[in-house]
């Protein structure tokens, strides 16, 4: 593989921690800014919402500028934003500085996406795309609980100070490590935006909106849950989390070869495997040792949809894959909000804490339904092209990676 993914790994390790850690610091933040938890809380949704309008803003303004350089931009922005967190003088500011973090999620990991798949040869896409992803997972089991017992004992500043640093690593990495990329020659924000509105990219967002709030309707209750059901203290909600990180590591590590090999077949086989995973969790929760097998069960198969829905989406908008990329990560968070409310909404009409879990189940199945009926017009409708690569805005760009040495490293 190339280096270059080291450096998008990186990158994504360090939004991964930023993006997960406020819900461990919320109780330290509250107290320092003399607000209420369920307020601070705002500061959770506040980052999604900085995702879900950055996602597809900062793409389209951003669609003509080389990839590279939109990679160093979004990286810095992300930066700029966590610093402004550490320096935040109240809830306000707080508030802003986490909408600012959050508006360049959603396009970095869209655009990285495509990236990783252009810098490795057919058939490897979706590994390359999975190890960049892998960041993201690795940050659940060792920057969110890290970056948690730091502001736990130095307070929350030093958690957002430490992720600035985290971001100017990465900035370094992605110059030194990245080639050069140009933008497309041809395309440009309209053909960006006719290849978001094709019906089967619409049914892959769909589909990452309803399968993914499963996992997000569990994961927002998993410490209470641990606490309140599993009977275990406090202090096991980090090795909790950390075990939910570490399946999703494993999913992440499964999700690349199996989605190269069949892309629908992994996609139906982890959302159905979800399915029955959170069914199974509404009882197992009441047995410790088996609650937290089936913490790591969830958190592997929950990310193993991750890879094949981004790869759904890039390959049917194959001429114009960047704003499509980069909404998947806006639908992601719709699935964290909506699911994070359904599983709420349970718990608060007396149905009891494990109730998320059938409610997750629920929401997968719909998402369920929703790919096979794509894969149905996929039968009856010829593809329009196969893969992101072949095809794709970034002509001429392998060979410019080949001169610049990245694919020698492994490809």
């Amino acid at each position: 593989m190339p280096l270059a993914l080291l450096a998008l790994a990186v990158s994504a390790f360090g939004i991964g921690t930023t993006e997960f850690v406020m819900m461990g610091l919320l109780p330290q933040v509250a107290e320092d800014l003399g607000t209420s938890v369920p307020t601070a809380g705002h500061l959770v949704s506040a980052y999604a919402i900085g995702v879900v309008v950055g996602a597809p803003l900062l793409t389209a303004l951003g669609s003509r500028i080389p990839r590279k350089r939109m990679l160093l931009l979004l990286m810095a922005l992300f930066t700029v934003g966590n610093l402004a967190s550490a320096l935040a003088p109240g809830f306000g500011w707080l508030l802003a500085g986490r909408v600012l973090a959050g508006l360049p999620h959603g396009a970095f990991f869209g655009l990285g996406a495509v990236v990783a798949a252009r810098l490795v040869r057919e058939g490897r896409q979706a590994r390359a795309v999975a190890t960049m992803f892998l960041g993201l997972t690795v940050a659940n089991i060792l920057g969110v609980p890290a970056a948690t017992l730091l502001g736990q004992h130095l307070g929350w500043r030093a958690t957002f100070l430490v992720v600035s640093a985290i971001g100017l690593l990465a900035v370094a990495a992605l110059a030194r490590l990245v080639p050069p990329i140009p933008a497309d020659r041809h395309g440009g924000l309209g053909r960006e935006v006719r290849a978001l509105g094709r019906p089967q990219v619409l049914l892959g967002l769909l589909t990452a909106v309803f399968g993914f709030a499963g996992v997000f309707a569990v994961y927002s209750y998993l410490a209470s849950m641990t606490t309140e059901v599993m009977g275990f203290g406090d202090s096991a909600v980090t090795l909790v989390l950390a075990l939910f990180g570490l399946g999703m590591t494993g999913g992440a590590l499964a999700a690349g070869p199996l989605t190269d090999r069949a892309l629908r077949p992994t996609l139906y086989g982890s959302l159905a495997a979800l399915v029955l995973a959170l069914v199974a969790f509404r009882f197992t929760v009441h047995v410790p040792w088996l609650a937290l097998v089936t913490v790591v069960v969830l958190g592997a198969v929950g990310f193993m949809t991750t890879t094949p829905l981004q790869m759904l989406v890039m390959n049917r908008a194959a001429d114009a894959p960047t704003l499509a990329s980069a909404s998947n990560h806006s639908a992601f968070n719709l699935a964290n909000a909506g699911g994070a409310w359904a599983g709420g909404a349970a718990v608060a009409a007396g149905w009891g804490w494990t109730s998320p879990a059938l409610v997750g189940a629920g929401l997968t199945a719909a998402g369920l339904v929703v790919a096979a009926v794509a894969g149905l017009l996929d039968r009856r409708t010829p593809e329009r092209a196969s893969r992101v690569v072949a095809g794709s805005p970034f002509e001429g760009t392998e060979a410019e990676v080949s001169r610049q040495g990245t694919p020698a490293n492994g490809s």
